[in-house]
């Protein structure tokens, strides 16, 4: 599917959802706030800094400071609770979360039931 087709299908996609929930006030909506996040292609982090700078630009809207500690570089659009959202993960954010999960197969739960907590 091209660029084009992808958003027209999201786009349509989104107004059928919208359109379905609105005729069907049964059917239950989350309680907290959705996003819809964009993430750019990996790449070196100035050209995904600079990426999320041009959407900022086209929603006129700035990074959030509070998320660039954790090297998320984001920046977003709100729409009532409904967020549209574009997040870089950059190098440093990376490398924390792949030294996380380089342990997830040196450890294995024990499984056993306690019978003093199965109560």
């Amino acid at each position: 599917m091209s660029t084009t087709d992808h958003r027209k299908a999201t786009i349509t996609g989104l107004r059928a959802l919208a359109d379905f929930l609105d005729t069907n006030p049964d059917v239950p909506v989350p309680r907290t706030s959705i996003s819809i996040t964009y993430f750019p292609d990996r790449a070196d982090d100035a050209g995904m800094r600079a990426e999320i700078d041009h959407i900022a630009e086209l929603l006129g809207t700035e990074i959030d400071p509070g998320r660039l500690p954790y090297s998320h570089y984001r920046t977003g659009l709100d729409f009532g609770p409904v967020r549209y959202e574009a997040l870089a993960v950059l190098a440093a954010a990376r490398a924390r979360h792949e030294a996380v999960t380089s342990y997830e197969d040196c450890i294995v739960p024990d499984t056993t039931v306690n019978p003093a907590h199965a109560a």
